[in-house]
This record gives structure tokens, sequence and C-alpha cells, in this order.
């Protein structure tokens, strides 16, 4: 400056001096404008920031499981990985719009190839950038192997990036069809359909979490706050119930009964009568909740909640009890039944077994419409109305799961015409379903209390806090204790010998049941099929003292027709599978003690399912014949498989009675023995060694 001009020099330190007024004032319209950003502004701009810099998830916890009594797991969720891409962060990098659209293309086209997607639709969802986009959820271990070496870049001079492999939860049944109709499944939505699943779907999801975390510069979540506890992020335990080994005899018994009488459906319910715990239950045909989408819907229905059917003579039983609890009928009263034949009205009413005078215990060990009829009448249309609504007919059980029918017992409305009270008396025009029958004959071995049936024991949270917890709940007084206990007594002459179901009978023990053979309306002409029928016992065993009450009901058996010869023998086999898993032994005092084989290990019932059921050698039984009916030669049905076998009997005037699955290994009586026309022959069937 000392060598300038003065003239210069002035200009230039006024030029600076301007120019150092401009930068202070605007030093000053910067730090004002920072101090109301950032001090007196703040709250909002903090705001936007933290949005910005956030992102808020709402995490699904994984759904809680569905065990057994025992804890045995019916129904769990797994980590499946799924695949996904933000095609944002996949075209990271690439500038041209050619090299783009080039390198998309080459993009979809691997990785269709890996996840064998359809390359064009692929192609399509990937050119509109999404920044998430679905590749293919619940993907092999494989498919992610290959996914993850589509992105390495030692492997690839251009790897894509973006792909991303989550573990996603997938409902997962170990024992596939085991209790299949009874817990329904998972859509890949993650909402339960049907059974347990729909019942309990919000307490199993549970509530969804929300997790808050930091994003980077591609927008992707980095966690930093975490969850507040990893158990939140769980559903509720279920425990049912269903004993997993007695529910496999039961399905494997009523899939058996199912194919060897080629019926149109089948199902089981079997329950604790003191406590109400349903132990079992099973509709024939079944399916894998694991591949649900593969099967008929109307092998996904539980058949013993759902479905209704006119019961026949089971229904006896509860008019015979509510009789005698009106004091309308003593035990040792003499009923005339009509030498087989009634007239009531325009209706004739007729007895399989012609009979005469017999008693109520009769009446039900021989099954006498008539018999039934006019104990019924006795009784009077109210009395049998209000004795049914006591036994739990004509609303729903109290089980809670969905679509359950209330049956149908027409209001009273208006009085029953005698007709339908005739009709009522021994199960016909009225409905019911399997888990009322079986909860009614549960209230006579009970001392006559219907009790509200268990299927949910407990739940529970993540963290094992009880959360809901069942316990035995008397719905109503059916009949008196000392009236339950006398028509226990008499449904014990139903399987001895002279009773229709002498099939169901348990060596060693005292069975009490009834059978009962109904006929079928034909939707077509409103009038009860010729050919159609509805196939059921139930029973309960030790009569004396209860254990185990089962109902089984077959829907229109192509083979056979009586439920004394169908459901009489999956009654037994049940019975007998359960008695000695529960450690429950004969009663020494019973003539039959001899015929029971003891296992050395009562509990192991897994060995017992897997293996071919004792069977008894003694001689069938020969039905009492009429005075001349033909003596013939017993075919030999050893050769044929078991359908061609029982059509062979059948056609050739024997009874057929079929025992285990497998193939035919014997016959009793033998092939040629000379018997009369209407014998038992027992076909005894193992499963190939």
């Amino acid at each position: 400056m000392r060598n300038l001009d003065p003239v210069r020099a002035k200009w230039i330190r006024v030029r600076v001096g301007v120019l150092s007024g401009l930068m202070a004032i605007g030093l000053g319209v910067v730090v004002s404008t920072a101090f109301r950003v950032q001090v007196e502004d703040a709250a909002p701009w903090k705001d936007l920031a933290e949005k910005q810099r956030q992102r808020r998830l709402h995490v699904q916890p994984k759904r809680g499981s569905i065990v057994d009594r025992n804890g045995v797991s019916l129904a769990v969720s797994i980590e499946v990985p799924s695949a996904s891409v933000d095609v944002g962060e996949l075209m990271r990098g690439i500038e041209m719009p050619g090299d783009q659209d080039s390198f998309l293309r080459d993009s979809a086209r691997a990785l269709s190839k890996v996840l064998s997607l359809d390359e064009p639709e692929l192609l399509t969802k990937m050119q509109a950038r999404p920044r998430f986009l679905w590749l293919k959820r619940r993907i092999t271990s494989e498919e992610a192997g290959a996914l993850r070496e589509l992105g390495d870049s030692k492997k690839h001079a251009h790897p894509i990036r973006g792909v991303a492999i989550d573990g996603e939860g997938q409902r997962y049944y170990p024992a596939r069809e085991l209790a299949s109709n009874l817990l329904g499944f998972v859509a890949p939505d993650g909402f339960g359909k049907e059974g347990i699943e729909l019942t309990l779907d919000e307490e199993l999801r549970g509530k969804p979490e929300e997790v808050r975390g930091l994003r980077d510069r591609s927008g992707r979540l980095i966690f930093a706050e975490g969850t507040t506890d990893e158990r939140t992020l769980q559903g509720a335990d279920v425990v049912l119930s269903i004993d997993s080994a007695i529910q496999h005899v039961a399905q494997r018994e009523l899939d058996a009964a199912m194919r060897t009488y080629e019926t149109k459906g089948a199902s089981i319910v079997m329950i604790d009568p003191v406590t109400g715990d349903v132990l079992a239950m099973a509709s024939s045909p079944g399916y894998n909740p694991n591949d649900y989408g593969q099967s008929d819907p109307d092998a996904r229905r539980n058949r013993a909640l759902v479905d209704r059917f006119e019961p026949g003579s089971t229904m006896k039983v509860f008019t015979v009890a509510g009789a005698l609890a009106a004091g309308t009928l003593k035990p040792v009263d003499q009923v005339f039944c009509e030498r087989g034949t009634y007239q009531l009205g325009s209706v004739t009413i007729h007895d399989t077994h012609v009979s005469e005078w017999l008693t109520p215990t009769q009446v039900l060990a021989k099954s006498s419409n008539i018999g039934a009829l006019k104990i019924g009448l006795g009784l009077g249309e109210s009395g049998l109305y209000a004795t049914l609504r006591r036994f739990g007919f004509g609303e729903p059980t109290g089980l809670g799961l969905p679509g359950e029918s209330s049956g149908v017992l027409r209001p009273k409305a208006r009085p029953w015409f005698e007709v339908e009270t005739a009709n009522a008396s021994f199960g016909q025009g009225i409905g019911i379903t399997t888990m009322q029958l079986a909860m009614a004959m549960g209230a006579i071995a009970n001392h006559g209390k219907l009790l509200e049936p268990v299927l949910i024991k407990k739940m529970t949270d993540s963290a094992g806090t009880l959360m809901r917890e069942n316990h035995p709940r008397v719905r109503q007084q059916a009949v008196p204790a000392h009236i339950a206990r006398m028509v226990a007594d008499m449904l014990v002459a139903v399987t001895e010998p002279g009773g229709t179901g002498v099939e169901a009978a348990v060596p060693g023990f005292r069975v009490a049941g009834k059978t009962a053979t109904a006929q079928k309306v034909d939707p077509l002409t409103g009038k009860y099929s010729s050919d159609k029928f509805t196939a059921s016992f139930v029973g309960f065993v030790p009569a004396e003292r209860p254990r185990i009450v089962v109902a089984i009901v077959l829907d229109e058996p192509m083979i056979g027709r009586y439920g004394g010869d169908l459901a009489g023998p999956v009654f037994r086999r049940v019975a007998e599978s359960t008695l000695r898993y529960l450690g429950v032994t004969p009663n020494a005092s019973s003539p039959k003690i001899a015929e029971v084989k003891q296992d050395d290990d009562p509990a192991s019932i897994a060995l017992s399912a897997m293996r071919p059921l004792s069977i008894d050698n003694t001689p069938s039984t020969i039905l009492p014949s009429a005075p001349g009916t033909p003596i013939v030669p017993v075919p030999d049905a050893t050769k044929f498989i078991a359908r061609q076998a029982v059509l062979a009997l059948t056609q050739a005037g024997f009874v057929p009675r079929v025992e285990g699955v497998g193939r035919i290994v014997r016959q009793l009586p033998a092939p040629g023995t000379l018997v009369p026309k209407g014998t038992i022959v027992r076909l005894v069937l193992e499963p190939p060694s």
C-alpha cells in the first residue's frame, strides 16, 4: 500500500471496508437465521429431521403355539426365508438411462431364473422402481443361497444389490393330519382360518409392537432402540384338553372304519365324563393343514360339531331316563311291544326284534321302537321335550368353536302331535351333533350332571403368565343321580349277550352303551330313504366308574348298516387302547378277565398305536336262527381284499365283522364250516409285514 498512489490506496481501503461491512451483515443474517431456526423455531424443524432420520415399524409378533394336555406340539410357528428387493438400491450408481434399462432387464432375468418366477411379470413390477417389492415368499434354502451368490461382487462383475432375505413366520403342524379338523389352519396373510386357529386368532397373533430405528443414506433401516422385551413379540400359547395319543387311536380307527364300510363321512368324540375334558375329536375324511390348499373344503369340516343327524335309537336312553325321573315309569314295569308292529294313527311302527312284554332294560337292550314310544307317550310331549332340553339337545354345547350346530329340536311354540312325540322318543324328527350326543351320555355317566365341554385348558403369554384357565362347569342337573346310576346299569345289558351292542363289549370291563341305526331323509322325496342310514354307538367304560365316554357316528355306510355291527367294533378298539394307556385295569370279578392281555407298559400308547390290536380267537357268534334256516358252508374270504370279502359274505347271507386294518389273515368260522345263514363271520386283518 505504501508504494501505491495515495488516491488508489484510498479506494482500495474503501472497497475493503465496504466488502467487510457486507460480509458482516451477511454473517449477521446467517447467525440470526441460525438462531431463529435452532432456538426460536427448533421444535418443528426437529420433528421434521426426526421424521427424515427415523422410521417406525409395526412388527407382527410370532404366533403362539398350540399344544395338547401333555405339552406335545400340535401347531408351532417357524421362521422361513422370504426374498424382497429395493429397486432404488439396485439401480444406484447406474446413471445412463440406456444402461439402467439394460441392467434392469438383466437383473429381472437372473432373479426370475433363480426363483422360478415369470420374467416379464417381474420386469413389469421392477420398472415401477419401488423401494420395496416382494420377490418370493417362503423360499427354499437353495433359492436363498443362489440369491446370495447373485449379490457376491467376487463372483459377478455387476452384482445385484438391494435384495434382502428376511425370516418370515409360517405355521407348521408337526402331526400333519392329527386333529386337523379341530385345529384349522393359518392363511398366508397370517390370519387363522377355521377351528382353534380362528377362534383364538387374536390371542395367538398377539399385539403388534412398534419399533423405532434409524435410516442410512440409502433408506435402509438400522435398528437403534430395539424392543423393550423380546418376549413381547410373541402371541399367547394355548394348551388343549386333547391327548394326542388318544386322538391318534381315535383317528386311526375312524379312518379304518370309513375305508372298510365305505362311508360318506364319520366322526368321533371322546370325553372325560367327570371333568368334561375333550380327550379326542376327529372327523373323517381329514386333511393336512400344512398343505390345506390341496384339500377338498368338505374334508376340512369338523363333522363332530357342524353336521347334525337324526340320532335314532340312542335317544331311547334319554327317553327312559326322563320317564324314570318323572315317575311315569318304574324299573320293574312291563311294556307291551305289540309283537313288533304298532299302528299309531296313519303311521305303522315296526321293531327289528319281535317282542311282547319287555322291561325298560330289555327295551334298551333290544332297542324296541314300540317300547320307547310308549314310554315317551307316557311321559308326555311336554315332559319329553323338557327332558331332551335338560340333556342339552337343541342348543350349542358351549365349546365355542366356529360353525357349531345347535341341532334341531322343534321349539315348544305349539304342542307336539302324538306321532311327533312318538318319533322323538326313539330319535326321529330331531337333529343332534356328535358332540351333543357325547355330552348327554356323559351326564348319565356323571351322576346326571350335564357338563360344559372343556377344550381349551389354559392360555399363557410368552412369559408364562396365566391368562385364562377353564375348569369343569355344570350346566344343569339333567336327572337325579340315582336315576343316572339306574340307567347306566340298564345300558350294560346292551353290550351283553342278547343286546344289540355285543360287538362293543370290552373284555374285562362292563360297558354301558347304546346302538343306533337311523334312516336318513331323502332330500328329493322328503321321505325316509330305504338305503341311506346313519350307524352310531355311544357308551362309557367302566360302567361302574366311568373314565371315558365315546360317541361314534358313521354317515351312509355302503357296506352294512347297523350301529352295533359297524360302530360297536370301533368303540371296542378305541376303548381298549385308551384304557390301557390310562392304566385302567379290568375288574377282577369280571367273567371275561381271562380274555384280557395285559401290556407290560400301559402308558406306552405310541407302541400300541403302531402294532395291530390283539384279536380274540374265540369262535364267531352264531345268531339265533329261525326254524328251517338253511345250513350252508362259509365261503373262503381270505383270498379277497377286505371290500370284496365283505360283499361276498353279505351276498352269501352271512354278517361280516371286520377287525383290524390291512389284509385278511384269517376268518372265524373257518372256510367250509357248516353254519346257519345269518352267522357272524369275523375277518381278522393285519398290516403287511
